[in-house]
């Protein structure tokens, strides 16, 4: 079980990444461009939440089976001094939930803003903002923080 969510959590990692990207395109291109938010626009800001809150429930499941979680959670003195345990039990999963927040604040906002121009301005700067916070705590093989290969 807790290898089947893990791989699909890997691998919805790439649909949130290109959905939040791609959202951001459009966000940019709109204001800059006094373009109309359209259908297609809405569409975009509301997938690219949902898809942020599957992983998120996928991530969730993870947290409640994972066998490293439960090591930093029973075993919370020492394993806050590793680095790899800690990142796993403590940061990605808390700033990944900010991340999601985010998003949701975003597209919320875009939502309900009056004026196309700010909705596409809306949309822009607070998914840019989580796409930060995403890429800065992915597991990439190169992170300093923890090191997981592309695809499990």
């Amino acid at each position: 079980m807790y290898a089947i969510i893990l791989t699909i959590h890997s691998l919805v990692r790439w649909l949130v990444l290109v959905s939040i990207i791609y959202a951001i395109y459009r966000a940019c291109k709109g204001w800059k461009t006094n373009r109309t938010f359209s259908r297609a626009d809405n569409l975009i800001r509301h997938t690219t939440a949902t898809i942020a809150h599957i992983q998120l429930l996928l991530g969730i499941c993870l947290y409640c089976i994972s066998p490293l979680v439960q090591y930093f959670l029973h075993s919370y003195k020492e394993a806050k001094h590793n680095r790899g345990i800690r990142f796993f039990g403590m940061e990605h999963s808390t700033m990944m939930l900010l991340a999601v927040v985010v998003i949701t604040i975003g597209s919320a906002y875009a939502k309900r803003r009056a004026t196309d121009k700010l909705k596409f301005k809306t949309m822009a700067i607070w998914y840019s903002i989580a796409l930060l916070i995403i890429l800065l705590m992915i597991p990439w093989p190169f992170s300093p923080l923890a090191s997981r290969p592309y695809m499990r």
